[in-house]
C-alpha cells in the first residue's frame, strides 16, 4: 500500500517528486508529504493537489516524498510521511508495517524520546536517528537501525546534514531504482518511472541501496555487496494515460480485446491445438509429473483460481485447490512431492501470496506464478510462470487484469493438458474458442449504453445479491466484489444451489439480484433458482448467452454475451459485471478509479 517516490539529482526536486506522488495516486491513499532539505518538510491530508498548493516555491536538487495509506493512526498531517528522528536531522517514509514498534518505541520513551504521531515508521526513524550517533553515516546508520526491526519495509531515509544521498532498503515491500542521465530516482512502483526513465534496477529482499546523484550501490543486511545492471521497462506513458475516457477503469475495460490479444500472442499454435509458454519450458518433466496443484490468491486473483480449478480438473484432469493466500501459511498446509503452488497476482507484489510463495517453496514444492508486472517480486521468486501482458493497470479495481488472468489459466490448462491426456482434436477445439475470444469481447462492450441504463435503474439499491453455478460460481463472487469496491453497495455472491441453505431469506422486492446463467448443462437449475426468487417477488438481471430462449419472462432485465467454448465462458460473462459496476459507482458520483479505504498493491498483511 501506499507509494514512495525520491529523487537525486540535478533538476528542481520538489516538482519532480509532485508529478511522482501523482502517479502513484491510484494506489489509493489519504495524506501524502514530501521532504526536500532546502525546503523542509510539508504535509496534507486529502489529495495530491491541496499538497501541492502549500509548496509556495520550490527548489532542491534531492529528496523524498510519500502518499499514506493509514495502517497505524489516523490519516492527520502528524501521521503522514515523512517523519524524523529526535534531532530533526533523519528524514523517513516507509510502506510497511514494523511489527516490534510497540517494544521499541518503549525503550525509546523511556530514554527520554517524544513522539509525534501514533505511527510505526517514526519509530523506526528515531531508531536511524540514535544509531547515527554512534556511525557518523547514513547507510551503516539504516542498516543497524534494520537489524533491529521485525516486519516489512520498503524506505528511503534523508539526512539533512549530508543532503546529497538517500539510502532506500527493502523487506517485503517493492523498491526499484530509476536511472536517468539527470539523476537518479526511487520508486515503490516502476509505473511511477517511466516518465523519466525506462532503465531500472529492482532491490531484493535484504538489500539496502546507497543512491547518490549519478552513482548507486547495492548491499546487504549482511554487508555483502551486489552488483546488479539496469533492466529495461517495456511500456511506455501513454499506457498508463486515460486516452480521452473519464475514468482509467472505463478505459482498461474497453482494453479488453486488446489485452486479451496481447495476453495470447506468440502463445496459441491453433493448427496442433497447443500452448506455447515458453516461461514453463524449463520445467516440462516436472509439470508433467506434478499431481496436485494449489492455487494462492487474494481477492480477484483469488476468484481467478476457483475459475482455474473449474476448468484444469475438468480439462486438464490434474485436482487443484484454491486457498486464500492470507490464510494459507497458518493453516500448517500439507505439501508433498508432484505438488505445485501456483500463485496469480496482478502487482507480483501481493504480501500474503509472495508469503505463501515462500512457504511453498520451504516445503519444496515447485512454485508457479502469474503476474503483471514484469520483475515484480513474485515473478523473480517462483521457479517459473507466465507473464499477463496485460499492461500496466491504473484503476483499483481490477478489470483487464482479471480477464487476463482468466486467459492465461486457460492457456495453462491447454499447456497441461496436452502435457498430460488432452486429445489433439480437443486442443484444437480450445484454441479456436481462443482465437475469436477478443471479437466477442468487442461485441460486449457494444452493449455498454444498454448496460448503464440497467445500472441506473438499481444505483440506488442497499443490497445486492449474485449467483452462478460451476465456472460461473467464481464470477458472482468477483461481480460482487467490483459492485462493492466502486459503488459501496452491500453485495454478496454465491453459488446458486446455495440459495435454500440460508441466502433466500434475504430476497424480497427491494433487493435485486444478478443471476449468471449461460445456456449450459446448468441452465435448468439456474432457471428454477430465478423461479424461487422471483416467487419472492425480488428483482433479477439476467447475463445469460445469445442461444437461451424465452429467459425474458423470467427476469426484469436481461444482458446477453456470445455463446462460447465452456472453458472461456467465465471470460465473456465478467465483462457486463464490470461495465454493470462501473456504470452503478457513477452514477451515484464516486470516483471508481480510487475507490475510499482501498490499494491497488497490497504489500502489508
Amino acid at each position: 500500500m501506499c507509494g514512495i517516490f525520491a529523487y537525486n539529482g540535478t533538476r528542481t526536486a520538489s516538482l519532480i517528486l509532485i508529478e511522482g506522488l501523482r502517479t502513484l495516486e491510484y494506489r489509493g491513499y489519504d495524506s501524502a508529504g514530501i521532504y526536500v532539505p532546502t525546503l523542509g518538510t510539508i504535509k496534507a491530508v486529502g489529495p495530491i493537489d491541496i499538497l501541492a498548493k502549500k509548496i509556495v516555491t520550490h527548489g532542491g536538487t534531492a529528496g523524498i516524498a510519500h502518499t499514506r495509506w493509514a495502517t497505524h493512526g489516523q490519516p492527520t498531517e502528524e501521521n503522514a510521511h515523512p517523519h524524523h528522528d529526535a534531532d530533526g536531522r533523519i528524514w523517513l517514509v516507509h510502506n510497511g508495517i514494523i511489527e516490534n514498534y510497540r517494544e521499541l518505541k518503549d525503550v525509546l520513551v523511556k530514554a527520554g524520546h517524544r513522539f509525534l504521531s501514533s505511527t510505526d515508521t517514526e519509530v523506526l526513524a528515531h531508531i536511524v536517528g540514535e544509531e547515527m550517533k554512534t556511525t557518523h553515516n547514513l547507510f551503516s546508520a539504516v542498516r543497524n537501525a534494520l537489524l533491529k526491526v521485525r516486519g516489512t519495509y520498503g524506505i528511503a531515509v534523508m539526512n539533512s546534514e549530508s543532503p546529497e544521498e538517500i539510502v532506500v532498503a527493502r523487506m517485503g515491500s517493492p523498491i526499484v531504482l530509476g536511472i536517468a542521465s539527470h539523476g537518479l530516482f526511487v520508486s515503490s512502483d516502476p509505473s511511477a518511472l517511466i516518465a523519466h526513465t525506462k532503465d531500472v534496477v529492482y532491490l531484493e529482499d535484504g538489500e539496502l541501496a546507497h543512491v547518490r546523484k549519478t552513482t548507486y550501490t547495492i548491499e546487504t543486511l549482511m554487508n555483502e555487496t551486489r552488483t546488479r545492471e539496469p533492466e529495461r521497462i517495456g511500456w511506455d506513458t501513454e499506457e498508463a494515460k486515460k486516452s480521452g475516457y473519464e475514468h482509467f477503469m472505463m478505459k482498461e475495460i474497453m482494453e479488453g480485446p486488446e489485452v486479451l490479444e496481447n495476453s495470447m500472442r506468440g502463445r496459441l499454435i491453433p493448427s496442433q491445438g497447443l500452448a506455447k509458454l515458453g516461461g514453463l519450458e524449463a520445467y516440462t518433466k516436472e509439470l508433467t509429473e506434478i499431481e496436485r496443484i494449489t492455487v494462492v490468491g487474494c481477492g480477484s486473483a483469488y476468484y481467478a483460481g476457483l475459475v482455474g480449478k473449474f476448468i484444469l480438473e475438468k480439462y486438464a484432469k490434474i485436482p487443484v485447490e484454491v486457498e486464500l493466500a492470507s490464510e494459507f501459511r497458518y493453516r500448517s498446509p500439507i505439501i508433498g512431492k508432484h505438488h505445485a503452488v501456483l500463485a496469480i497476482s496482478q502487482s507480483g507484489e501481493t504480501a500474503d501470496t509472495l508469503a505463501a510463495i515462500r512457504e511453498g517453496k520451504k516445503q519444496g514444492a515447485l512454485t508457479l506464478g502469474i503476474v503483471n508486472v514484469v520483475g515484480s517480486t513474485i515473478a523473480r521468486e517462483t521457479d517459473a510462470g507466465v507473464y499477463n501482458h496485460a499492461g500496466p493497470e491504473a484503476g483499483v479495481a481490477s478489470t483487464k487484469a482479471f480477464i487476463s488472468q482468466l486467459l492465461v489459466l486457460v492457456l495453462l490448462t491447454l499447456y497441461l493438458g496436452r502435457l498430460r491426456s488432452m486429445s489433439r482434436e480437443e486442443g484444437i477445439e480450445i484454441a479456436k474458442a481462443l482465437e475469436v475470444l477478443p471479437a466477442q469481447i468487442e461485441q460486449i462492450l457494444l452493449l455498454k449504453d444498454s448496460i448503464q441504463k440497467i445500472a441506473q435503474k438499481y444505483a440506488q439499491a442497499r443490497d445486492f445479491l449474485f449467483i452462478g453455478r460451476t465456472a460461473q460460481m467464481p464470477i458472482a463472487l468477483e461481480g460482487a466484489l467490483k459492485l462493492k469496491e466502486v459503488s459501496y453497495i452491500h453485495a454478496e455472491g454465491y453459488g446458486a444451489g446455495e440459495m435454500k441453505h440460508g441466502p433466500i431469506a434475504m430476497i424480497d422486492e427491494n433487493f435485486p439480484t444478478v443471476a449468471l446463467m449461460p445456456h449450459d448443462e446448468v441452465y435448468e437449475k439456474m432457471v428454477s433458482n430465478v423461479e424461487e426468487i422471483r416467487a419472492r417477488k425480488g428483482p433479477i438481471i439476467v447475463v445469460t448467452t445469445s442461444d437461451a430462449k424465452g429467459i425474458e419472462a423470467l427476469s426484469d432485465d436481461v444482458i446477453a454475451v456470445p455463446k462460447a467454448h465452456e472453458i472461456v465462458q467465465a471470460i465473456l460473462m465478467t465483462v457486463p459485471l464490470q461495465l454493470f459496476a462501473y456504470s452503478v459507482g457513477t452514477a451515484k458520483g464516486f470516483n471508481v478509479d480510487r475507490p475510499r479505504n482501498l490499494a491497488k498493491a497490497v504489500t502489508v498483511e
